[in-house]
């Protein structure tokens, strides 16, 4: 029997699981560091048992940073038909992916 947690980091909600790995937004940490997660919500697998925080639990879920790194390139078109005005951008959005080694 396994639990889920959902996390929040980076303005998103996170749906975890012991051993998961996951990319989230880049955060200030080294590879191979240890970090701590407020949990928001946890359950079991079968559904049993569901705690939910006001707005977090004191339980931590536990994360190992796996790597830095950035996401593939998203080409920004901006066109106006008849003006010959076209301009291209590329953006790639840098992310953490994280491991999650433990669920309290």
């Amino acid at each position: 029997m396994s639990k889920i947690a959902v996390i929040k980091t980076g303005g998103k909600q996170y749906k975890v699981s012991a051993g998961q790995t996951l990319k989230v937004e880049k955060l200030a940490a080294a590879d191979g560091a240890k970090l701590k997660f407020d949990t928001l919500l946890t359950a079991e697998a079968d559904g049993a048992e569901v705690k939910i925080g006001q707005p977090s639990l004191g339980d931590k879920v536990e994360a190992k940073v796996l790597e830095q790194g950035k996401a593939k390139k998203v080409s920004v078109v901006k066109f106006k038909n008849k003006v010959r005005y076209q301009k291209n951008v590329g953006h790639r959005q840098p992310f953490t992916k994280l491991e999650i080694t433990k669920i309290a």
